[in-house]
């Protein structure tokens, strides 16, 4: 085990074998939160601007922090709409807000220099007619979803150190996020020929993009999907339509992917999701992620319990604690502690750090958990 690098630490967690230390990880970071520390002096405005998984910017705020990776290094091919729409100002309202359309079709209420997410009011996808003209010609594969420059910059020397993720895409959330969650309810009694025309569409540019990315030839540790389909109290969609609509195409992807010697399989999935969790175990999908502490206490340890070794974990850490103090800190640590020990977990905060984290006490964080997992 000694000399083990980044990704022989992710790959034997992850699959309850021997590894010497548990890496210090996160996910990311609000890009206010990078600003506000640009401006307190920790960091630089050139690492603000280029931020982005695996960039030479994160590599460097990382080294100044103490983390050692970002555990959402995620590569793959376009998914969704390609090209993507053009984003641009509809309308404008009083009291300085705009009504916006961004690049997945989706209209927003926005002002400008609000950091909250701002509401969705209108979708260009609402029907047969729009998903047949507007969407349906944007959603086929072609080569030029395979980024070139993108390729190459996974090739570098330090990217290679970190685990890579391969993006498998998203078979609900991104319907979700095309029509929203009201309008695809409805769509479910009143059109479920369209719908399942849907999930079989993004399904199968899921498979071809998964494919096209294979066979390039790089290696990749695992393998990512996004939904982000539930909340806190429990998900956006019946689990057993969930089950029996999309299952089946969770489980075609992730065979392509052991197949290719992907065995860890992983889901971004915000909220209460354990009434998802069957369908993702039962078709390949075998590690939860960010396992968001939150309102709602998500812990994997009911899930270890109910699943055993079928299921793995990353994330589960407090990340509002980076906005107390180090008591805060050090007692979060003490949480983890028991929950690292039942193996096949990385211990990650559980969403990108905000921006009322303080600068000292995420450094703090980084020095605790190596002191205590060994680093």
């Amino acid at each position: 085990m000694n000399g083990m690098n980044n990704r022989e630490r992710f790959k034997s967690i992850l699959s309850y074998e021997n590894y010497d230390r548990i890496p210090v990880v996160n996910f990311g970071f609000w890009h206010e939160t990078l600003w506000k520390w640009q401006k307190e002096g920790h960091i630089t405005i050139d690492e603000v601007r280029n931020w982005q998984n695996g960039s030479e910017a994160e590599f460097s705020i990382h080294e100044k922090l103490g983390f050692e990776f970002n555990s959402h290094a995620v590569f793959g091919a376009a998914r969704g709409v390609f090209p993507l729409f053009e984003e641009k100002i509809l309308e404008e309202l009083p009291g300085g807000f705009i009504k916006f359309l961004n690049k997945e079709g989706a209209i927003l209420l926005k002002k400008p220099g609000t950091p909250s997410v701002p509401p969705v009011i209108d979708f260009l996808l609402k029907d047969r007619q729009s998903w047949e003209k507007i969407y349906l010609p944007r959603l086929r594969f072609i080569n030029e979803r395979i980024n070139k420059e993108t390729s190459e910059q996974i090739k570098t020397a330090k990217i290679m150190q970190t685990p890579l993720g391969l993006d498998c895409g998203s078979l609900y959330g991104q319907i979700r996020n095309w029509m929203g969650v009201e309008n695809l309810c409805y769509l479910q009694a009143d059109d479920e020929e369209l719908l399942d025309e849907m999930i079989n569409t993004i399904a199968d540019l899921s498979y071809k993009n998964v494919e096209a990315v294979l066979s390039t030839g790089i290696k990749f540790d695992y393998g990512h999907f996004w939904e982000d389909i539930c909340y806190k109290n429990g998900p956006l969609v019946t689990p057993g339509i969930f089950a029996l609509k999309i299952g089946p195409h969770y489980r075609r992807i992730t065979k392509l992917l052991n197949n290719n010697g992907i065995g860890i399989v992983s889901v971004d999935c915000d909220g209460l999701i354990d009434s998802l969790i069957p369908a993702w175990i039962d078709n390949g999908v075998n590690t939860m992620f960010p396992i968001e502490v939150g309102t709602w206490n998500a812990n994997i340890r009911p899930w270890r319990e109910k699943y055993s070794g079928r299921l793995r974990g990353i994330g589960g850490m407090n990340k509002n604690v980076f906005a107390r103090d180090r008591t805060a800190i050090d007692n979060e640590i003490e949480r983890l502690k028991p929950l690292v020990d039942l193996g096949g977990f990385l211990p990650c905060p559980d969403h990108n750090i905000p921006p009322d984290a303080e600068w000292d006490n995420v450094k703090y964080y980084c020095e605790k958990m190596r002191k205590t997992f060994g680093g």
